[in-house]
């Protein structure tokens, strides 16, 4: 089972929450989870801006599906609960949230993207919901955001048909905001100018 954390970083008077896991996929562990929706907590008292990124090649493939075939009903259940809490912290914080993506933003990777408030993708982004290929549906929120950015017809060929959607695409779908090719220094930009 891998291990994944985060990691917080200071980037021109922005706080910036790094995914970070030994393999570079950034995986949603339970662990993770819980991690991230404390240390969101203790930063909503800051309430300036915030960005979440992961790595060149990855902002987040989503949950560790090792961990979660060895689920029993119940601790599923909670597993779900807990992703739609950190998901709604995100989308209730006081400040503007920014997802800086590069790479693959996958799986619960894309609804913790969905969930905040503006996403910047860098040129290689690559989008899915890849889970009906695996039989399973995001538990995260994901199929409620998804539909309200981009249309219920389109979210619902995203998600049912396991399709990728490269940078420029999710930009025309509205997908995400602005492509940029340092999209950690634009959230930065992004965040400064509302204050």
């Amino acid at each position: 089972m891998s291990q994944t954390s985060f990691q917080v970083e200071e980037y021109a008077g922005v706080s910036v929450v790094r995914l970070k896991s030994y393999d570079g996929t950034n995986r949603l562990t339970r662990a993770c989870v819980i991690s991230l929706s404390e240390k969101l907590h203790g930063l909503r008292r800051e309430a300036r801006g915030l960005i979440i990124a992961g790595n060149s090649r990855f902002f987040s493939v989503g949950a560790d599906l090792e961990e979660i075939a060895a689920l029993s009903g119940p601790e599923a259940y909670e597993f779900s609960r807990v992703g739609q809490a950190l998901m709604r912290t995100i989308e209730n914080f006081p400040a503007l949230v920014c997802a800086a993506i590069s790479g693959y933003c996958m799986r619960g990777g894309l609804d913790l993207a969905l969930a905040c408030h503006c996403r910047i993708a860098a040129r290689h982004a690559i989008f899915g919901h890849r889970g009906a290929a695996l039989g399973l549906i995001t538990g995260w929120g994901g199929t409620q955001r998804l539909p309200r950015l981009i249309g219920k017809a389109r979210a619902l060929e995203m998600f049912v048909a396991a399709e990728k959607v490269g940078a420029a695409q999710a930009l025309r779908l509205g997908l995400v905001d602005r492509i940029a090719n340092d999209p950690v220094a634009e959230a930065c930009r992004r965040i400064r100018d509302i204050r």
